[in-house]
């Protein structure tokens, strides 16, 4: 079975967020399977072209069509890459040369013409895929323009779609001349495109696409009702006979407290003495005092309000006022960036804010910390809670898409669960679970039975990847 992954970034070539570690982990772990073989394609972008590191060989060049105009596509592919893992580029320096990955003003036109080109390449490559796996409204379009565009002939036809919504949030909504002067397509297919008064390039995939997924089964709930779907509901209400959710993974072998070469001190589910040496590193290189006994609690996150930002602003003087010690690791929005750097100027010995985006930084505090704060307001998989788990970390979550789903509430009797949980969208419900896990801390003998718990706890893919290639085997 040949699967076709398409997405707009993956690690370790570019990430700008999580899409990039699912589209490095998930085809990885899809090829294992002895009877699947994986073809990525990701656009070349100028990161990724001038990086000396990847290694790629020219395979061919040709033209697609893009309403009135004939568009330049070449086609690399990684030299390193396996008979099982393929890694092909989508060259078009117009379109992937610049510094940035997404916010330019021709966003649309971009990655409709990197649908356009994945779909003629298959001709072109004369590579046709039993599944075409798209991802986010980047690759929205494939679906459709498989059915309008290239219907019709039977090598195309045959091709099963999969389109997996990783944010709803982000849906690719265009103005309505769209359609006709960036797409080519006719009046007659309006009704495919648009949606509340302009194209939504995620409605159409939802539509058009042969299965419709989530990264994680409450997700795939939510997004029914109007307060997840962000205007969506009716669609994927129409169209829920084939969604389905399938919670994320993480990469297991690139977080694993065990070998990981950025933390101070290894440590495992069998000797946790490597932690406490990670937290002393991390106190001392952020400037808090190291202190063993105090509970460090950390954030990693985008400082934007749906991750509950806006719960832990209207208690950052309550927090502040307990024996703990506060870490934050992320950029966003000015508010939340200024709110964490003035608490953290007034507390210099309690709070450490970084606002950067630093992969490297995050690994020290994943290990280093004691708690991990996740209050999202909505949130589709989350992979950070995963990783904090996998260190060792005990997760403070609210009970909401995947968070509900990886972190079952603990039961402090009998350790059954993971973390501290809170349902209501309220600060000072969030402010109850942190104190509940501030409590069990001081429990030491349980604390470490605990986190030994977690470090075992399997967030790999691989039970996930089953799911989906359950999935395409019932498709083809």
């Amino acid at each position: 079975m040949k699967i076709l992954f398409a997405a707009s970034e993956a690690a370790p070539f570019i990430k700008s967020g999580w899409l990039g570690d699912v589209a490095q982990a998930l085809p990885q772990e899809l090829a294992k399977n002895k009877d699947v073989t994986v073809a990525v394609f990701l656009p070349y972008y100028k990161k990724i072209k001038d990086n000396p590191d990847v290694k790629v060989e020219f395979i061919k060049n040709f033209t697609t069509k893009l309403a009135w105009r004939n568009e330049y596509v070449g086609i690399f592919k990684l030299k390193s890459a396996s008979k099982k893992l393929s890694i092909y580029f989508v060259d078009n320096e117009y379109y992937f040369y610049r510094d940035s990955v997404y916010g330019d003003y021709d966003d649309g036109e971009r990655f409709a013409y990197f649908s356009m080109a994945i779909l003629e390449s298959l001709h072109e490559l004369q590579y046709f895929p039993d599944v075409i796996h798209c991802n986010d409204w980047q690759t929205a379009l494939i679906p459709t323009l498989k059915k309008v565009k290239f219907g019709g002939s039977p090598d195309y036809d045959r091709i099963k779609t999969v389109f997996t919504i990783h944010n709803i949030e982000y849906q690719g909504k265009m103005p309505n001349e769209f359609m006709t002067n960036v797409i080519g397509l006719g009046e007659e297919h309006r009704g495919l495109l648009s949606y509340d008064g302009c194209v939504n390039l995620m409605k159409s995939a939802i539509v058009s696409a042969d299965k419709i997924t989530t990264v994680s089964e409450t997700y795939a709930h939510e997004i029914k009702y109007s307060y997840f779907a962000k205007g969506l509901e009716n669609i994927i209400n129409e169209n829920a006979y084939k969604l389905e959710g399938i919670v994320n993974g993480i990469n297991t072998k690139l977080y694993d407290p065990k070998t990981d070469p950025f933390i101070a001190a290894n440590f495992s589910a069998d000797d946790l003495s490597g932690k406490a040496e990670d937290k002393a590193d991390m106190q001392k290189m952020l400037g808090l005092p190291v202190r063993p006994d105090v509970p460090v609690i950390a954030m990693i996150s985008r400082l934007v309000s749906h991750k509950g930002l806006d719960l832990v602003e209207y208690v950052m003087g309550e927090i502040m006022c307990r024996d703990l010690q506060f870490v934050v690791i992320g950029t966003g929005e000015y508010k939340y960036e200024d709110m964490f750097r003035f608490n953290a100027y007034v507390h210099s010995d309690k709070m450490s804010a970084n606002i950067t985006f630093d992969p490297v930084l995050a690994n020290k505090v994943y290990a280093g910390a004691d708690i991990f704060l996740m209050p999202s307001k909505s949130e589709p998989c989350g992979l950070s809670q995963l990783i904090a788990m996998r260190y060792g970390t005990v997760p403070v979550v609210r009970e909401t898409g995947g968070l509900w789903d990886t972190v079952p509430p603990l039961n402090i009797e009998t350790l059954e669960g993971r973390g501290f949980t809170f349902k209501g969208y309220n600060a000072h419900d969030m402010l109850g679970a942190i104190d509940r896990c501030i409590d069990f801390y001081y429990d030491k003998t349980k604390w470490n039975k605990h986190i030994k718990n977690l470090i075992k706890y399997n967030s790999s893919w691989k039970e996930s990847a089953k799911k989906y290639i359950r999935i395409y085997s019932e498709l083809v």
